[in-house]
């Protein structure tokens, strides 16, 4: 049986997270296109044309891997706006690494990573009994970096000229991890960070 089976799950307030499907497409474009995502060179959002090789690639890593890719499903409207994964699993020694994240630029910082990362470290954890929970990101993505270290994960180190990226240069990885004996704290944190009072949109300028 595969260590990770197909689930969904189900926020509070903000998201739920489902199995990645095929048919999940053409919301997924619609996802990416709110920012033009895929021109952030040292993320691996797809391009449109692309959209489709993407899940087949995040399906094939599911089939072959153990890996689990989600769509991130906003409540509030039930539009798909981004996506994430489960994914370099070590059944094992229940570690695994989460990533391939990326939200559409109108819900980035807000509640939407915090409470996904929730979901996800709650079922690794508490469900899979993870020992340890994996983040990695490239150098030069400072707000990735920012993000995971306000999740309470710890920066392990760096892993230099890591990987080729598409345009050519050689990437830095960024490696941060959470433990479990670390998950009670970082749970009571995130759970925190949704819970307090969220600053007020300005009120539009008089004409």
């Amino acid at each position: 049986m595969a260590f990770i089976k197909p689930v969904t799950l189900v926020g509070r307030d903000w998201v739920a997270l489902e199995p990645l499907q095929r048919g999940h497409g053409a919301e997924l474009l619609e996802a990416a296109k709110d920012g033009e995502l895929w021109n952030l060179w040292y993320t691996g959002v797809p391009m449109p044309h692309d959209i489709f090789t993407y899940m087949d690639t995040a399906l094939h890593m599911r089939s072959e891997q153990g890996a689990m890719p989600f769509v991130v499903r906003r409540k509030s409207d039930q539009r798909i706006v981004g996506c994430t994964r489960y994914f370099n699993v070590d059944e094992k020694n229940h570690r695994l690494e989460i990533g391939h994240t990326w939200y559409s630029q109108s819900v980035q910082r807000s509640g939407i990573n915090t409470e996904t990362k929730l979901l996800l470290l709650e079922h690794a954890f508490e469900k899979l009994h993870c020992i340890a929970v994996e983040f990695r990101t490239h150098w030069f993505n400072f707000q990735s970096r920012e993000a995971i270290a306000r999740l309470g994960a710890k920066q392990d180190g760096v892993l230099r000229s890591h990987q080729r990226a598409a345009n050519g240069s050689l990437r830095d990885t960024v490696v941060f991890s959470i433990i479990a004996s670390e998950w009670p704290a970082v749970k009571a944190h995130l759970r925190w960070q949704l819970d307090k009072p969220r600053p007020a949109a300005p009120a539009p300028l008089n004409a």
